[in-house]
C-alpha cells in the first residue's frame, strides 16, 4: 500500500460525476450527489504525479451513489446499488456488504418486512441514499431505498451489521428512490450525551409518512429500540417539519430537494432546491401548463433546538456577466484562507461556502443547459442576513414569508428581546423565511461542460477548488486576485470565464 505520509490522494467518480473528495489529510466526509444522478460505474484515485488507481462496479447496474473517506487512515467507503464497499486508499477491495436486491413495493407502508402487503412484490434494487461516518461509535450509516428507506449500521472495520432498525415509523427515512434525495448531518455533544442525526429528505408526495427535515437520536447501541427516534416528540411539538397538505393543493408535485448539509458553530445548515410558491394554484413542471420555477435556499437550524423554532431559510444565487445562476447543483464548506478572506472581508479561519449553480430557474432534464457557474459565499454574511431578518420580525415588521409552510401570510409579532448571533427562536415568529436573496461572489463560469460537483481546501493561504463536470472531467482551480476584480485561475485553461492564469 502506498504510504499516506507521502501522498495526497484525491478520489472522484467518473462518467456521471456525483462527488469529489478531498485529500485524506484534509477534513473528513464528503457526500454530494446531484438530484436524479444517473450514478457512476468507476471511482478513480489520483495517487501521486501521474499515477492513478481505479475501481469499477462489479455489475453495470450497481452504480455508485455516495462516497465517504475515513480521514484517519484514508479508507474509502462506497455506497452503491445493492452493495456497500470498503476500499483501501489505493482502491483495493477490503470487504463488501450486500444490501439488495429484495422483493418490495414502494406502496407498502409499513414495509412487508413488518406486516403483509397486498401490493404486488417485485425484485427491487436497493439504491444507497445516504452514507455517513459515525466516528464516535466506529460505524457507518448506510441508508437505502428498500422498505421505505431503512438504514443499516455497519462496523467500519469489516462492515459487519451492528443493527438494522425497521419496526417503527421513525425508522423509515424516505421512500424516494433517487440516490440524491436524502442528506444527513451528525452533531456531536459531550461524551455524556449521545449524538444527534439531522435528516433532510424529499418526500415524494407522502408528507404524512416522512418529515422533510428532522433531528433523530443516534443511540450508541446500534440495536437500541430508540435508534432514530425524534429528539423530542409530544402531542403538539416535535423535532421535525412536515410539508403541509395545503402546499400540494397549490403545487401538486411540490418537494424540497436537499443538495448539501453541514454543521458550523451552533447551527446546522442544509442547501435546498425547491419550487417557488405563486399566488394561486399552479401546475408542476411535470404537468401540463407553465413550467415550474425553482429557487435555491439555505436552511439554518440551531443544533440544540428540539422544537425547530429556529428554522430560517434564505434564498441564494449568483450573477455572472449579467447571467443569473439560480439552480443549485452542488456545494462544499471550506475555510477562507488569507487571500480569499481579504477579498470577502472575513477572517482566514471563517467558513465559506463554494456552490455550483446552473443557469436560470427552470429545470429541464431533457434539454438541460450546460451553462453553470462556481460562486463563493461567506457564511458570516448569510448569518448576518438572518440576524437582521429576525430582529426586524421581532419588531413586528413584515410577515413570516414562508409560503410553502404557511400558505397564508402570517404577520410578524413584536416582542422586546435581544437577538444575538446565537439566537435560537421562540414559539412565535417561526419558522421564518428571508425574502431578500444573498448573492454569492462569482468565480468561474462555463457554458460548454456543466459543473456538477465541487470540493475545496486551503493550501499555503490559497483556496484550491476542484470541480467535477458532467462529462467526467475534474478541474483543479485556485481562487486568486479577487481583491480588485474577479479572476479565476484554471489549470487546464478550458473555456471558462474569466481567463485563466498560472496556478501558484
Amino acid at each position: 500500500m502506498t504510504s499516506l505520509t507521502r501522498i495526497r490522494t484525491c478520489f472522484f467518480l467518473c462518467c456521471f460525476l456525483s462527488s469529489v473528495v478531498l485529500p485524506v489529510t484534509s477534513q473528513t466526509v464528503v457526500q454530494a450527489s446531484p438530484i436524479h444522478s444517473a450514478g457512476s460505474q468507476v471511482i478513480t484515485a489520483s495517487l501521486q504525479e501521474e499515477e492513478y488507481a481505479s475501481f469499477r462496479a462489479e455489475n453495470p447496474e450497481w452504480t455508485f451513489n455516495h462516497l465517504a473517506v475515513d480521514y484517519r487512515n484514508g479508507n474509502v467507503y462506497l455506497g452503491a446499488v445493492n452493495r456497500i464497499y470498503k476500499l483501501s486508499p489505493d482502491l483495493e477491495v477490503q470487504v463488501s456488504h450486500e444490501t439488495g436486491p429484495d422483493e418490495d413495493n414502494r406502496k407498502c407502508y409499513p414495509p412487508r418486512i413488518v406486516q403483509p402487503c397486498s401490493e404486488p412484490l417485485t425484485l427491487t434494487n436497493n439504491v444507497n441514499k445516504m452514507l455517513l461516518m459515525d466516528y464516535r461509535e466506529n460505524r457507518l450509516l448506510a441508508c437505502g431505498s428498500l422498505y421505505q428507506g431503512i438504514c443499516k449500521l455497519l462496523r467500519l472495520d469489516d462492515l459487519f451489521k451492528l443493527g438494522e432498525p425497521f419496526h417503527k415509523k421513525e425508522h423509515y427515512l424516505s421512500g424516494v428512490n433517487e440516490s440524491g434525495s436524502v442528506f444527513g448531518v451528525i452533531v456531536s455533544y459531550s461524551n455524556a450525551s449521545p449524538d444527534m442525526l439531522f435528516v433532510a429528505t424529499a418526500v415524494d408526495g407522502k408528507p404524512e409518512y416522512f418529515p422533510t427535515i428532522s433531528s433523530r437520536k443516534l443511540a450508541r447501541n446500534s440495536e437500541e429500540d430508540g435508534m432514530f427516534a425524534y429528539v423530542f416528540h409530544d402531542e403538539f411539538v416535535a423535532s421535525m417539519i412536515k410539508i403541509p397538505s395545503d402546499t400540494f393543493t397549490v403545487i401538486p408535485d411540490f418537494d424540497i430537494y436537499y443538495i448539501y448539509g453541514f454543521a458550523s458553530g451552533n447551527f446546522v445548515y442544509f442547501l435546498t432546491l425547491q419550487p417557488e410558491m405563486g399566488n394561486g394554484p399552479t401546475t408542476g413542471s411535470s404537468s401540463a401548463g407553465r413550467e415550474q420555477v425553482y429557487t435555491s435556499k439555505i436552511v439554518r437550524l440551531c443544533k440544540a433546538d428540539t422544537a425547530f423554532n429556529s428554522y430560517v431559510e434564505v434564498p441564494i444565487g449568483c450573477i455572472s456577466d449579467n447571467v443569473e445562476y439560480r439552480l443549485l447543483e452542488a456545494a462544499y464548506l471550506s475555510k477562507a484562507g488569507s487571500i480569499l478572506a481579504h477579498s470577502l472581508e472575513v477572517a482566514p479561519d471563517d467558513d465559506v461556502l463554494f456552490a455550483v449553480f446552473s443557469k436560470g430557474q427552470k429545470r429541464r432534464p431533457r434539454q438541460a443547459s450546460q451553462d453553470s457557474a462556481l460562486c463563493v459565499f461567506s457564511l458570516r454574511t448569510i448569518n448576518e442576513k438572518i440576524k437582521n431578518r429576525l430582529q426586524a420580525c421581532y419588531k413586528g415588521e413584515g410577515t413570516l414569508d414562508l409560503a410553502w409552510l404557511k400558505v397564508k401570510d402570517i404577520p410578524c409579532s413584536s416582542a422586546l428581546l435581544t437577538i444575538d448571533d446565537d439566537f435560537c427562536g421562540l414559539d412565535m415568529n417561526a419558522p421564518l423565511g428571508v425574502s431578500q436573496m444573498v448573492h454569492g461572489k462569482p468565480l468561474f463560469s462555463d457554458d460548454a461542460d456543466k459543473m456538477t460537483s465541487v470540493i475545496a481546501y486551503v493550501y499555503k493561504n490559497h483556496s484550491l477548488v476542484f470541480v467535477g463536470t458532467k462529462s467526467g472531467q475534474v478541474k483543479k482551480n485556485s481562487v486568486c486576485h479577487l481583491l480588485q476584480k474577479d479572476t479565476f485561475a484554471s489549470k487546464d485553461g478550458s473555456g471558462g470565464k474569466p481567463s485563466p492564469s498560472r496556478l501558484p
